[in-house]
This record gives C-alpha cells, sequence and structure tokens, in this order.
C-alpha cells in the first residue's frame, strides 16, 4: 500500500489518558513513526481501562495502534537524558503532564529545541499552561462539566448529565491531531521552525457545545435541559417502537419536518403559521411528539425506518455494539476493521478516521506489551550497549 501522509515522521508518545493517546494513535494510523513511552514499572493507565480477555486489554489493543513502545522513566536522570536524545531525532512530542512537570525534569522546551529547533511539541492539560487553574488536576469529566454539557444535558426535570465514555478526551485527541498537522504545514512553509502548542481538555468541547457564550453576551440567557428535544427544531426526539427498539427522529430541515407529518398522517399542521421554522416548531413539540411518537408506536423498527426512507425523511435506529458490527452500510464502508492480534486473534477495531484516494492510512499492528521495542529504540537507533542497557532495566529505567 502507499505509505501514509505522515511516513517519515516521527512522534514521541509521552501522553497517557486518553486524549494525547488518541492523537498519537491518530498520527500513527496515517504513517507516522509513533514511540509510545510508558513509565517502566506502572505502565500507561490506559491498560487498565476497559474490558479484558484472558488478561489482554482491548482498548489498548486499539489506542496503542500502530506504535513502538519502550519503558523509560523520565524522572529518572538517565531516562531524562535518553529522552532527550529520542527527541532530537523526533519531529513531535506529545505530553500531558501537569505545567512545569517536563521543566521539573530538565526536559521543557528550551532544552528540548535546543538540539532540535524543528520539534513540534503538543502539551496536553486540563486547563492550559496558564491561567489560575493550570495547575489544577484536570480530566475530561471536569471539562465535560465546565464546558456546558453536563448542564445542557439530561431531562428538564433532572440532573446535569455526563457521558458514559471520554467525550472531552476524544474530541481534543482529534483536535490535537489537527493541530500537529497545522504546526508540520506551517514548519514545512516557514524555515523549519518548530513550535509548542499549548491544547486544554476544555476548549475543545467548549466549541462543540456551540454558541453558548454568544448567546449570552448578546442576550442575558442560558440555556437549559431539554431531554431530547431541540430548541431549533421539532419533532427532534427519540421514538419507541411497537417491537420495544428506539429510533431517533431529526426535522434540522423545513422539508424533512414536511415530509415527517404527511408520513405520520398530518399534514394539516404544516399550513399553521408557527410550522414554518424550526424554532416555533419547537414551541409546539408536545403536538408534533405526539402525533410521531403514536405513528411509530404502532409499528416495528423496519417498517419505521423502511417508510421514514422511502419517504426521504430522517430517521436512524439507536444501535448497541452489536448493532453497529452488525449493520450492513458499516460493514460496506469498512468503518471496522479486523486486524490479526497475537493475543486476541483476529480483533474487530474502528478503522482509520478518513479515508484517503492518494496516501490513505491503515492499522499495521495492534499495542504491544511494554517494552517490546526498546532494544531497538534505545540499544539500536540510540546505539545504548548492551550493558549499559541491562544496568539500566535492573534499575527500572527502561524496561
Amino acid at each position: 500500500m502507499p505509505a501514509g501522509p505522515l511516513a517519515g515522521i516521527r512522534v514521541l508518545d509521552a501522553s497517557t489518558i486518553l486524549a494525547g493517546p488518541l492523537a498519537c494513535q491518530i498520527l500513527g494510523d496515517f504513517g507516522a513513526d509513533v514511540i509510545k513511552i510508558e513509565h517502566p514499572t506502572a505502565g500507561d493507565g490506559m491498560r487498565g481501562h476497559g474490558p479484558a480477555k484472558a488478561g489482554a486489554p482491548i482498548w489498548w489493543k486499539e489506542i496503542s495502534r500502530n506504535k513502538r513502545t519502550i519503558g523509560l522513566s523520565l524522572s529518572a536522570p538517565e531516562g531524562a537524558e535518553l529522552f532527550r536524545r529520542l527527541a532530537a531525532t523526533a519531529d513531535v512530542v506529545v505530553e500531558n503532564f501537569r505545567p512545569g512537570t517536563l521543566e521539573r525534569w530538565g526536559l521543557g522546551p528550551d532544552q528540548l529545541t535546543a538540539a532540535n529547533p524543528g520539534l513540534i511539541l503538543l502539551r496536553i492539560t486540563g486547563f492550559g499552561q496558564t491561567g489560575p487553574y493550570a495547575a489544577r488536576a484536570g480530566f475530561g469529566t471536569l471539562a465535560e462539566a465546565m464546558s456546558g454539557f453536563a448542564h445542557l444535558t439530561g431531562q428538564p426535570d433532572g440532573p446535569p448529565t455526563l457521558p458514559a465514555f471520554g467525550l472531552a478526551d476524544s474530541i481534543c485527541g482529534i483536535a490535537a491531531s489537527s493541530a500537529v498537522s497545522m504546526a508540520l504545514l506551517a514548519r514545512e512553509r516557514h524555515g523549519g521552525q518548530g513550535q509548542v502548542i499549548d491544547l486544554n481538555l476544555l476548549e475543545p468541547i467548549m466549541t462543540a457545545v456551540g454558541p453558548g457564550p454568544s448567546v449570552y453576551q448578546q442576550l442575558g440567557t442560558v440555556g437549559a435541559r431539554h431531554g431530547n428535544r431541540s430548541v431549533n427544531n421539532a419533532p427532534r426526539n427519540t421514538y419507541r417502537t411497537r417491537d420495544q427498539h428506539w429510533v431517533a427522529v431529526s426535522t434540522s430541515a423545513q422539508a424533512i419536518a414536511e415530509r415527517v407529518m404527511r408520513l405520520v398522517g398530518h399534514p394539516e399542521v404544516i399550513d399553521e403559521p408557527w410550522f414554518a421554522a424550526g424554532h416555533t416548531r419547537a414551541r409546539h413539540a408536545d403536538l408534533l411528539d405526539g402525533y410521531v411518537g403514536g405513528w411509530i408506536a404502532a409499528r416495528t423498527r423496519d417498517e419505521v425506518v423502511a417508510a421514514f426512507t422511502e419517504a426521504g425523511a430522517a430517521i436512524a435506529p439507536i444501535y448497541t455494539a452489536r448493532d453497529i458490527v452488525e449493520d450492513p452500510h458499516v460493514r460496506a464502508t469498512e468503518m471496522l476493521v479486523t486486524v490479526p492480534d497475537d493475543d486476541l486473534g483476529p480483533l474487530l477495531q474502528h478503522n482509520v478516521l478518513w479515508r484517503m484516494s492518494k496516501t490513505p492510512g491503515r492499522v499495521r499492528f495492534t499495542g504491544r506489551e511494554i517494552g517490546a521495542d526498546t532494544d531497538s529504540v534505545i540499544g539500536d537507533e540510540l546505539a545504548v550497549p548492551p550493558e549499559e542497557l541491562a544496568d539500566l532495566r535492573a534499575r527500572h529505567v527502561v524496561r
């Protein structure tokens, strides 16, 4: 296969749960040589996240795919020196320690770029490198809370609701891969100079939540929880079918809203003045949900989806993981890919995030054991003699 667009780019992944590792997974998927750096005894906490089979962590196999892995203690002086030597050979370093930690180990931007002016240093933290919250512990849950997401999520009479998965981290990780790509392009166009990228967990999800700050600044109002409804259009909700499945309906476009109401047998509402715009339809959500929900409740999921599809209306079944795996469109478009794994055999994973016609990404191998590549990276590439490497192992500086 053709080399990915990032072939020849070396990335040191010194980050842990979850945004940094995801960013590096994406970079590795598209050809970068990613070297995963873990603490030689503790490893990356991601190894303990999610289900495992026979001791093999399933999530780790995906989040650390396409990454060579070494065990290296950055807090030990000898480990820090090896890291400096590795950084001198790298294009990108990704880290998510608290602000000041790398500097305390003698691995701050000034030290790393002294031998490598073209280095791009991506620093992911909860709240950024500066500001009154910089020193706070930062996790995705806190960003989901502070971004406005939790405030807007849940039933109107219920509590703010957090996601059951790493939403803020994942949004940040995807944003981080974009930021690195921009920095690599800027380096190519502007004299080969690297730069520091200061990215926090809060800003990407705050952007995803929408223009709430602008609305507050202009109108003095704040959003509220509306369950599965929207203030921008109706009908928009989840509805239960006769065979006890759930489906989601969206009518963001006026034409779609009209098709839905004709389909469910209530074309008369289309002529109501309030039906002409999404935000005014939303004020009549009880009425519209009653019509749509009643029609859907009398039919099976397959009947409902088929009728909506034929009518050109927007609907989707609400899927479990099993449904995703069995969906014919997911299979036909290869959103999931099966890759060989030494521990788990044929392993189904998410495919690379986008398709490129000239330089496609691909999964070359799954996540490895701690230190699987220490000998080749530190012993061979950094030319550390075997006896010195053995001494470092014995003192848990490397693994």
